[in-house]
């Protein structure tokens, strides 16, 4: 019974990344202003839940298991360049094919953009689900309020991963199913931690990879929300939207913690 408890909890808080695509695609139509304030909230959001936990983290976990804290850099680093290249790849491909409109590139841009998101957040959400439905198996009190505090940071999550979905495709379901699957990983990663992977998580593995997704994140922050936010030419809705997604991540965060 203990372990089915524990699953839900888990599956309560994958669900709140499908709230926030829910809210995102129903809430703010399809105006340039709303989407430059929504992908500029997910700049954010990602860089801010990279600096300020998955880095230091992964930093802190390799220095107690007495390993250079440098080495969560170079994790970073090895993301970022992943990303960096399958950026670069799609461009390639997208240039042999025929010319297309201006809002047509921009469109597969955002697209692009959207899939690295669900990607790498999916990946956040995998370990996250794991400790979560740890958590709950030792305690289910004590993981009452760490799975509110998920569910609450993984809202802004979900509307990174839907809105340029939903402004690429004009389709309320791709991206809402987009941003279901990525918090649905947070069961997944609770079942198959716990089923097949628990003796390979050591916190050396754990924390090269959460270094690793950190440099995903970044680096799809820097590379194509924030280019696709300040392409719709709503310089303020972007600023703004960036202050509000880093301090709804930091609250959100220091709630959890």
């Amino acid at each position: 019974m203990a372990p089915l408890i524990a699953l839900a909890f888990t599956v309560i808080a994958g669900l709140a990344t499908g709230l926030g695509g829910l809210l995102s695609v129903f809430g703010g139509g399809m105006s340039k202003r709303f989407l430059a304030g929504a992908l500029g909230f997910s700049v954010g959001v990602m860089v801010c839940i990279s600096m300020v936990e998955l880095l230091p983290q992964a930093a802190d976990d390799f220095r107690a298991e007495g390993i250079s804290p440098g080495l969560a850099l170079l994790a970073a680093v090895i993301g970022a360049v992943i990303v960096f290249l399958f950026s670069v790849a799609t461009r390639l491909r997208r240039r042999s094919e025929l010319p297309a409109h201006d809002d047509v590139l921009q469109k597969r841009a955002l697209l692009r953009t959207g899939m690295l998101t669900a990607v790498a957040l999916t990946a956040h959400n995998f370990p996250e689900g794991f400790a979560t439905f740890l958590t709950a198996l030792h305690d289910p009190r004590l993981a009452v309020p760490v799975v509110a505090a998920i569910a609450l940071h993984n809202v802004p999550e979900g509307i990174a991963v839907a809105v340029p979905i939903y402004h690429a495709t004009g389709s309320r379901r791709r991206a809402l199913l987009a941003s279901f699957g990525s918090g649905l990983a947070e069961p997944v990663g609770a079942l198959v931690g716990w089923l097949l992977l628990a003796p390979w998580l050591t916190p050396i593995v754990l924390s090269a990879v959460l270094a690793g997704v950190a440099g995903i994140m970044i680096t799809i922050s820097i590379a194509e929300l924030l280019p696709a936010a300040l392409a719709q030419r709503e310089s303020r809705a972007t600023t703004t939207g960036i202050i509000a997604g880093a301090l709804v991540m930091w609250v959100s965060l220091l709630a959890l913690n």
